[in-house]
């Protein structure tokens, strides 16, 4: 399974935009992008400049390869409703993001591992693909056998250093471990900072 595992903080700097957590404390230190002549590559800006930037930044935000992101692109184009509104509740709906929000991982790359390593079921079904797109009704829930491990068994610790935020469209169950979609995901409860119009445009040249 292809992967990015470039340093999140240093993507993080080249985004001017915090990927992950420990990428705060980071960031307060070190100013700028990454490499040599950094200033002088910080300085040139562009509207394609913009939009190519905002969606780099949200494609490594939620941990996808190019091809990946362009694929959901053609969909949201293709769906009923706002095309950026449409991209974000995608990328919302993926099985490594839903872990991630209902702060069963710390981070989407652990909550992509997790996945990854099957430890969880999707409605009684063993899964390992992350990307996977869950809809209203559906049910993740750690198997029993991983429940066992000492993380899962550690899960309120997890939970508590996740800076959880209730949202509308899941619900989360920490001493079942299972997860709820009641709904699906509003655009005011995406992350923060994120301009879908102008990756709209970007793909729309």
């Amino acid at each position: 399974m292809a992967r990015d595992l470039s340093p999140i903080v240093k993507q993080s700097r080249r985004e001017s935009f915090a990927l992950a957590p420990k990428a705060h404390k980071v960031m307060a230190k070190k100013t700028g992008i990454p490499g040599e002549h950094s200033d002088m590559r910080a300085r040139k800006g562009s509207l394609y400049l913009t939009q190519l930037r905002e969606k780099q930044k949200v494609r490594r935000l939620y941990g996808l390869l190019e091809k990946q992101f362009a694929k959901l692109m053609k969909e949201a184009q293709k769906s009923k409703g706002l095309t950026g509104e449409m991209l974000l509740q995608y990328l919302e709906r993926r099985a490594d993001n839903v872990v991630y929000r209902a702060g069963f991982a710390t981070t989407r790359r652990q909550a992509r591992q997790l996945v990854s390593h099957g430890h969880f079921l999707l409605n009684g079904h063993r899964i390992d693909i992350p990307s996977i797109r869950l809809n209203p009704d559906d049910i993740l829930e750690v198997r029993p056998k991983s429940q066992k491990s000492e993380y899962f068994k550690n899960l309120s610790n997890v939970r508590g250093a996740s800076n959880v935020v209730p949202l509308s469209w899941l619900v989360a169950d920490e001493k079942k471990m299972t997860i709820k979609i009641t709904g699906t995901p509003k655009r005011e409860e995406a992350e923060a900072g994120i301009n879908e119009q102008l990756i709209v445009e970007y793909y729309s040249r």
